[in-house]
């Protein structure tokens, strides 16, 4: 019992941890459990026990036999799926081919030049080499995903790396199991049999029941066949459920299966899919703060001193900075990514969960079997995690820097409310070059936004969870265009630090725009339209207009003309090189430079052009 919650403790102390100091959470967890573990035996304990022992070994243990192997394997598939569910095929729009390409080719060229180096530095057999090349292809989203929130990136280069990921930890296993197979199976022609057939069955049995169930449950849920209370929790058991049985038709399709599930449900028109993803998220930080101390804590001492080599060394640096950056620019050959781009997802290349664990369930079974060499495996694989854990956790946001990718100026676009004017806004700005996001709590509203194409979330303006989305990690510009008052100065007071460090704005109050004197420096648009006059304009005239601008004096004339027609309400300035500058109603008449070539951008009925030139009369 004292061990069950002490690891819980220990594994929510090291979650606040990594959160206080701002670094991957499997940092702090991996040094727990080796101190529990390992070093605990070696050093501490007076007759040599580890405080925590993962193993029942007869005389203390958590799990009997293969126990541990199988809660290992159930939590990860949760955790997998979660990860599913995040990926939005919205992000990769610029990049699919990247992401591609890093998933297959990047992974053979990790696969067969971490074969090779490894067989070269230590000696092992063919087989036991690729078996550790295939667990250390690998990028664990549970390492990357804390490492984007804490660096702002381009939208496009934060995707990239979010999406490998997610998807090469089932490509990984995949091939670690292949190579698995390739050890047990006596005889070279028996195994590329098997490994065929294998092969085969993982991927029709893990695609089928992933696509398959993820439509069932959203019909499920969205027919409201399962009650509100019970959402997460049969979520949580279909998910367990599409594990098992996709696992008990091909051995290693349940990493699969669920994060085809998961990427199923997140991006179809699943209700609820916030809540869900919450919930998720919650049991997926627990989950992985019990796995990595496990793990940690059942390697042994001498399994450790097996690294205490130059050999270590060398193979860390050849596979960080020999492989990863081959393997990224051969796949990035020919993309629009630039070559500081390039450079700093050559830099990023943690290990997670997914390598720690098979590693442990893998290098255990060979060890019983008597395979020579096993030994190296759990603790070189540990050694790969740690160590780029470590790095990336320690040098990700100065290397972002130093090769130029960490935005100093952050020109996303945060709206926030998702009525029909603020799509038509968002829609505008987005056409014209701008990375936009809608936020709003209305399902209707985000799903509307979405049919025009836009990025779209379904959240609560009051959910701290705001603040960690890494799809925001390039807004530079906050506005709140709901129509309640208090949601919209909360945005500002709350956000505009963190979205709107170039501009934070709202629209004016009924009161404000009927008080002429009470001006807010944070208004928006002009001082005489408030959220009833855009809902009224969008109802009659549902389009974005621009109107070429001579000079000051014609931009001050438009701008009285709109001030006395309710139908036309001036939005932005476009400039000669086709930026966007903000129209307020604190600055709409101090805008500097207006020339010919400019343009004056507005919502509502087309502007007479002959009436309001400056050469008429009105």
């Amino acid at each position: 019992m004292l061990e069950l919650a002490g690891i819980i403790i220990l594994g929510i102390l090291a979650q606040w941890v990594a959160w206080k100091f701002k670094i991957p959470a499997i940092l702090p967890l991996i040094l727990i459990g080796l101190l529990v573990g390992p070093i605990s035996a070696a050093y501490i304990s007076e007759d040599g026990t580890k405080w925590i022992e993962p193993v029942w070994n007869g005389k203390n243990g958590l799990f009997p036999g293969d126990g541990l192997f199988y809660f290992v394997s159930l939590a990860i598939s949760i955790i997998l799926f979660e990860g599913g569910l995040t990926l939005k095929r919205s992000e990769i729009r610029n990049v699919g081919s990247v992401i591609t390409k890093l998933i297959t080719l990047g992974s053979a060229v990790t696969f067969i030049g971490a074969g090779i180096i490894s067989h070269v530095i230590f000696g092992l057999n063919w087989r036991l080499s690729f078996l550790f090349a295939g667990l250390v292809i690998v990028t664990g989203p549970t390492v990357i995903t804390p490492i984007l929130r804490n660096i702002p990136l381009k939208k496009d280069l934060s995707a990239v790396l979010k999406w490998e990921g997610i998807l090469i930890d089932p490509i990984g296993a995949l091939v670690a199991v292949l190579v698995f197979e390739f050890i047990s199976v006596e005889g070279d022609s028996g195994f590329t049999k098997t490994a065929l057939i294998e092969f085969g069955k993982i991927i029709l049995f893990g695609t089928t029941f992933g696509f398959t169930f993820a439509h069932a449950l959203a019909f499920s849920i969205n027919k409201k066949f399962i009650p509100h209370y019970l959402l997460n929790v049969v979520s949580l058991s279909v998910v367990l459920l599409v594990f098992v049985a996709s696992e008990m038709f091909a051995h290693e399709s349940g990493l699969l299966s669920v994060v085809v599930m998961g990427m199923v449900l997140g991006n179809g028109k699943l209700k609820n899919i916030k809540e869900l993803l919450y919930f998720k998220e919650s049991l997926s930080v627990l989950l992985i703060s019990i796995l990595f101390i496990l793990l940690a804590a059942n390697i042994n001492m001498k399994d450790l001193m097996l690294l205490y080599t130059w050999k270590t060394l060398i193979l860390f640096v050849c596979i960080v900075f020999v492989l990863r950056p081959l393997a990224v620019f051969l796949s990035t050959w020919g993309s629009k990514l630039k070559l500081n781009e390039k450079l700093f997802i050559s830099w990023v290349g943690p290990r997670g969960i997914v390598a720690a664990g098979i590693a442990s369930l893998f290098g255990s079974k060979l060890m019983r079997q008597g395979v020579e060499g096993a030994e190296y495996i759990t603790p070189l694989v540990f050694m790969i995690v740690l160590g780029t854990v470590l790095l990336n956790a320690t040098t990700a946001r100065l290397f972002a820097k130093i090769v130029g990718v960490f935005l100093t100026k952050s020109e996303g676009i945060l709206i926030v409310g998702a009525p029909k004017f603020s799509r038509l806004i968002g829609h505008y700005l987005e056409s014209n070059g701008r990375h936009v996001v809608l936020i709003d709590s209305n399902e209707k509203n985000i799903e509307k936004a979405r049919d025009l194409g836009l990025e779209a979330l379904t959240t609560n303006i009051y959910s701290d969870t705001l603040m960690d989305n890494i799809e925001l990690n390039d807004m530079g510009y906050l506005m709140a265009l709901t129509g309640n008052t208090d949601i919209n100065k909360y945005a500002i007071n709350k956000f505009g630090k963190h979205f709107g460090e170039n501009g934070s704005f709202r629209l004016v109050t009924t009161q404000e725009m009927l008080e002429n004197s009470n001006n807010p420096k944070e208004g928006l648009f002009s001082q005489n339209d408030d959220f009833n006059s855009l809902t009224e304009v969008t109802r009659k005239h549902p389009s974005i207009q621009e109107i070429d601008l001579e000079d000051k004096a014609h931009y001050t004339k438009l701008i009285e003309a709109t001030n006395k027609d309710k139908d036309i309400i001036p939005l932005f300035i476009k400039d000669k090189d086709g930026e966007l500058h903000i129209i307020s109603s604190h600055n709409f008449e101090t805008i500097e430079g207006i020339s010919e070539g400019f343009k004056l951008v507005y919502l509502g009925k087309p502007l007479d052009v002959e009436k309001n030139s400056p050469d008429k009369e009105n």
